[in-house]
């Protein structure tokens, strides 16, 4: 058993799950680091930085340590595309670097309306200049522009009527502000999705997807985990709301399930999983 030294704290807990398994995994094949660079094709130094959390290990080095330990790689793949999924967050977060202009110093007054305009021209200034570097960023350029286009379409266009509706009655405010509440209290109060649950051809389908094989894990989210959610629930096992997003307490249920029906309980719906829930 080696003895492995702590991970980052910063590191994030996706990332931390896979890089503990996969500890787990080479602990469990007996190979030092040596031995496992000559099995595979990464470095001794190299395995030494994917099993210390420095640097996320590639999908073709997680399968073969998988299969060197005598397990599914599905499964492991799954933990390295949720752990991906986080560390590009991690990676892609810097922070901004405020340089003061020669009109730092004397702050001018300005109104609603021109702090709109004048952080749209910024916006798309700055999105056109990014783009002049980088061709693949054009798309992103024209969709900038085009939202803030939008933008101060829209706020032209209430600031009028408000105006307007105001010099009449004074009522535009009370009117907008309870228009502007009703849809956010209604979207809080309605579930994303609804559980139809029926059997058909032998198995239970929520009515919400079809599949039988799709592999889920933390951090995951769409109709194929709400399907999961509503077969937990049916099941008799609470994965909390029926809100599509594979969270810890829609992982705690899965467990549940999986030790109900015999499986490896590892918190990761694969097709056993998926056959488990539907019979």
């Amino acid at each position: 058993m080696s003895r492995w030294a702590v991970l980052p704290a910063e590191l994030d807990p996706r990332v931390r799950q896979l890089v503990v398994r996969l500890r787990r995994l080479k602990d469990h094949s007996g190979l030092s680091l040596r031995q496992l660079a000559a099995r595979t094709e990464y470095s001794p130094k190299s395995w030494e930085r994917y099993l210390g959390g420095r640097s996320l290990p590639p999908p073709q080095a997680v399968e073969t340590l998988a299969r060197i330990g005598g397990e599914d790689p599905t499964r492991w793949l799954a933990l390295r595309e949720v752990a991906a999924e986080a560390w590009g967050n991690r990676r892609g977060e810097a922070p901004a670097v405020a340089t003061p202009g020669p009109e730092a110093a004397m702050p001018e007054a300005t109104t609603p309306q021109q702090e709109i305009l004048t952080a749209g021209s910024r916006t798309a200034a700055e999105s056109l200049a990014d783009g002049a570097r980088s061709p693949t960023r054009s798309l992103r350029v024209a969709l900038v522009a085009g939202t803030v286009a939008l933008v101060l379409a829209v706020s032209s266009t209430v600031l009028l009527a408000v105006r307007l509706l105001g010099g009449a009655g004074g009522t535009a405010a009370p009117l907008a502000a309870s228009a502007a509440s009703a849809p956010a209290s209604s979207s809080q109060s309605s579930p994303a999705y609804a559980c139809r649950v029926e059997r058909v051809d032998g198995r239970w389908y929520a009515g919400i997807s079809p599949t039988r094989g799709a592999v889920l894990a933390n951090g995951h989210a769409g109709p194929e985990v709400a399907e999961a959610q509503c077969l937990l629930r049916r099941a008799g096992i609470s994965p909390g709301g029926i809100d599509g997003i594979f969270g810890p307490l829609t992982e705690a249920a899965v467990r549940r399930a999986q030790q109900r029906a015999g499986l490896v309980v590892d918190g990761i719906i694969g097709p056993h999983t998926w056959k488990a829930l539907r019979r």
